[in-house]
């Protein structure tokens, strides 16, 4: 998929090191629309939790990059709350709580209420100063969030 390498020093989550997560953002690039083929791989690694739900209740969101406006950002999205539904955790969109960020239209920004976003054209373009800043948002929501459900 032309996809760079992974470097050496970035590790490979397991299955299983979910359970001791409160929250989970994840983010992908999209194809075609879809979240990657390789993301799907890795929840259908994730059955044994699946059987015993031991995710559910987490929160949960997700974020993205397309190439394009055309891309399927939303889409995108909307495949993964399929695999967060399965496991039983609780999807918390990005909602429209970012606020005056969210109407931006004179400049180039990715995301929606479903989640932050980023446009990557031919994988070149690096995301905007907007698109880190409602990214960064978006965690600390999640985080607050989470830490709401737990206490």
């Amino acid at each position: 998929m032309k996809a760079p390498p992974r470097p050496s020093d970035v590790t490979e989550i397991k299955p299983e090191q979910l359970v001791d997560a409160d929250g989970f953002l994840f983010g992908f690039p999209s194809r075609f629309g879809m979240m990657p083929s390789q993301f799907l791989a890795f929840f259908d690694t994730t059955h044994e939790l699946w059987k015993s739900q031991s995710l559910a209740g987490k929160p949960a969101g997700v974020f993205w990059s397309t190439g394009f406006y055309g891309g399927g950002q939303e889409n995108s999205a909307f495949t993964a709350v399929t695999q967060l539904s399965h496991h039983g955790m609780l999807y918390v969109p990005l909602g429209y709580t970012f606020g005056k960020g969210m109407f931006e239209i004179e400049k180039v920004k990715g995301g929606s209420s479903y989640g932050a976003g980023t446009f990557a054209g031919d994988g070149s373009r690096q995301p905007s100063e907007l698109e880190l800043q409602q990214a960064f948002y978006q965690g600390k929501y999640l985080a607050e969030v989470a830490k709401k459900l737990k206490s």
